[in-house]
């Protein structure tokens, strides 16, 4: 279904864009400045994505939206419907004929399609094979079959497992403790091979744990249902002492386009996370303050070492210090990441209720 539809064809593509690639000098920002070049977002509808689109639009970019709504929402990039610059199409990558199709004229893919509940694969790992690695190699093939040439990905922290130290550098050992995690490093595997055979200049993106506005998952989600549930009490999986960084989601878009715009080579991984961290209890106390919540009891539920299921790890955080040498640094630390997380989703269930 295609829901807005952008009328002219992009200005830049194919070998156009090749030739004048070549003409800039080497480190220029060359194609980020073609704002005629169509750009398309997979998974545009979702939490990343949506932000991302926002930018992308509001710096005069023209955007389509690939989406199968599966974990997505269309109240997300709502808005845009109507702009002359703007294109959604409720699309599956899962059908190649489909990835064709958003693929097609586009000069740019920011690949954010895949399905973000890392506890779904402790009990339907398909999920993630499907969503995940089929969607990415029937979008890779439709960019190889079209001479679609750049490409970024969102993968996640999560591909480096159960790390031995933190923070974690982007050579480090990648090794998945999660069938998510092990479909994000698949993917990241399948993207180096079609950048070295087939010449996709691609940026893979490795996020930990971003938080802000539209977030429908996660620890800062969870805990803010409970506690409107039952303000006395609130379950924590885990023992409470698991560590993260988090980042907000602004700084996490901010990054994105600086890696488009500078990552240096054919083929570029960055760590996108935080400067600190943040143990899982204290999340826990800045979301009932930011809720007005000063007692409640916490009821622990912890497995194997500590973790909160199967797939989970006990502490993980990165080392940014590749993608700070592009310009790039938070403005928000983990802390007031999640403290105005908490106070813009509180504010979007209650709006969802009022309403209703």
């Amino acid at each position: 279904m295609i829901v807005n539809k952008i009328g002219r064809e992009p200005t830049y593509g194919g070998k156009k864009k090749q030739e004048a690639f070549a003409k800039q000098p080497k480190g220029a920002l060359t194609l980020r400045n073609f704002k005629d070049e169509l750009v398309l977002v997979t998974g545009g509808a979702g939490f990343i994505g949506s932000h991302l689109v926002d930018r992308l639009v509001s710096e005069g970019w023209r955007v389509r939206v690939a989406d199968n709504l599966s974990s997505g929402s269309l109240n997300n990039i709502r808005h845009h419907m109507g702009d002359p610059n703007f294109e959604f199409l409720e699309v599956d990558l899962k059908d190649p004929v489909k990835a064709a199709e958003a693929v097609k004229n586009v000069g740019t893919v920011f690949h954010f399609a895949a399905n973000p509940e890392v506890r779904v694969s402790t009990t339907n790992p398909e999920v993630h094979f499907n969503e995940n690695i089929v969607a990415t190699f029937n979008l890779l093939e439709a960019m190889r079959s079209l001479d679609v040439k750049n490409l970024v990905f969102a993968s996640s922290s999560s591909v480096y497992g159960e790390p031995k130290s933190i923070p974690v550098e982007e050579d480090a050992p990648i090794k998945p403790v999660s069938v998510y995690g092990a479909s994000k490093a698949s993917c990241e595997s399948l993207i180096h091979a079609y950048s070295s055979l087939y010449g996709i200049k691609s940026v893979v993106l490795r996020y930990a744990n971003v938080v802000g506005p539209r977030l429908r998952h996660g620890v800062v989600y969870d805990f803010i249902l409970k506690l409107l549930k039952n303000p006395e009490e609130l379950e924590i999986l885990g023992d409470g002492t698991q560590i993260r960084s988090y980042i907000y989601v602004n700084d996490a878009v901010d990054a994105t386009l600086i890696a488009w715009n500078k990552a240096p080579g054919y083929f570029e991984a960055y760590n996108i996370g935080n400067l600190d961290w943040i143990g899982v209890s204290e999340i826990a106390d800045v979301v009932a303050r930011v809720m007005g919540i000063s007692d409640f009891r916490r009821a622990y539920k912890p497995m194997l070492h500590g973790v909160g299921w199967l797939g989970d790890v006990k502490k993980i955080a990165l080392d940014i210090k590749k993608l700070r040498t592009l310009g790039w640094n938070p403005r928000m630390n983990s802390k007031q990441a999640i403290t105005e997380s908490a106070k813009s989703i509180l504010r979007e269930i209650e709006t969802a209720r009022n309403v209703k």
